[in-house]
């Protein structure tokens, strides 16, 4: 009893699946039509495949490329539409449009075609497409082939023909006369800076001695200031008349650089003197007498005037001639 039970169970459960599914493919229906059953030859219709079927359901269109038939031309595709059917909820409407046309006068068979969801073959009816020939009035006489009209060209039309070329020869004259009006009209250069003279080392370093002298710094209790700005100007003058670097040397480096040049030994002791008490007044505080700042700045002064470089005298051309 218990086998026999089972196959009928079996059974019955394999004829609802069947029923079920034979219900389900039966809701998909597939339609073929044209917008237009008679066409002139060379004339185009609209051919559309549609098929109606449930959301959820997956369909294939038959697929098409250039021709329908032999005697029948696909001349373009177009896009796939899908619509929802508002009376069937759940149901939705696929549309694929093709513009199709016929060079065949007479009744054109548009074939049958495929459609498969799943395992399901689903198949359109075929359409009868009537291709009607073109009436040629054989009462009128023929003509020949008229020869081409003439028309008139005037300069506007030339104009607007050729304008790209007119408008950029145009801007190129404008771009030439702005040139030319910018180098006649621009200002015209004056005659070349006057180089003022180089001032010597000696004339230079004794003006600033007389203005530190001027300005009466010892006098005023600005000991400190008074040889910084002393021994400043001096080692400026040691620099450009003997081209050492005396701003950045000690007082000893500037005097081992200096005892291959030719000094007067007693420019060199004042020299000596000088830069000595003024290293001791900015580094210890030293406090010279009124005496000692005067005997600085003299010895600043004779010093410059007795190592100056002596100016290069020209030649005496007559004194040459009369030697020769």
């Amino acid at each position: 009893m218990k086998p026999y039970f089972n196959l009928s169970c079996s059974v019955l459960l394999f004829f609802f699946l069947f029923l079920g599914y034979s219900s389900q493919a039966q809701n998909i229906q597939v339609n073929a039509k044209l917008d237009k059953s008679s066409i002139s030859m060379g004339d185009q219709t609209t051919l559309s495949l549609s098929a109606a079927l449930p959301v959820k359901e997956k369909i294939s269109f038959p697929a098409l490329t250039d021709t329908i038939s032999s005697k029948i031309q696909i001349v373009k595709a177009g896009k796939t539409d899908t619509v929802s059917d508002p009376k069937k909820p759940g149901v939705q409407t696929i549309t694929q449009r093709y513009i199709i046309t016929s060079f065949d006068a007479g009744i054109q068979v548009v074939p049958s075609f495929s459609f498969q969801s799943g395992t399901q073959h689903f198949a359109t009816v075929s359409i009868p497409l009537e291709v009607t020939a073109v009436k040629v009035d054989t009462t009128k006489a023929f003509y020949d082939i008229k020869q081409p009209l003439a028309v008139s060209y005037s300069w506007i039309d030339w104009l607007k023909d050729h304008w790209l070329w007119v408008g950029g020869s145009v801007l190129l004259i404008i771009v030439l006369a702005g040139v030319i009006y910018y180098l006649r009209k621009r200002p015209k250069k004056g005659p070349p800076p006057v180089v003022a003279p180089i001032v010597p080392a000696d004339q230079l370093a004794l003006k600033k001695l007389q203005s530190i002298r001027d300005q009466k710094l010892w006098e005023q209790g600005h000991i400190k200031r008074y040889y910084s700005e002393l021994s400043d100007v001096i080692r400026e003058y040691l620099e450009s008349r003997y081209q050492i670097k005396a701003l950045e040397h000690t007082s000893e480096e500037i005097f081992l650089e200096l005892r291959h040049k030719d000094l007067p030994q007693q420019q060199r002791a004042n020299l000596r003197q000088m830069l000595n008490l003024a290293d001791l007044v900015k580094f210890a505080k030293e406090r010279p007498l009124n005496t000692e700042n005067e005997l600085s700045m003299e010895h600043a002064i004779g010093f410059i005037k007795q190592t100056k470089e002596s100016p290069i005298k020209p030649e005496n051309k007559a004194h040459r001639s009369h030697d020769e």
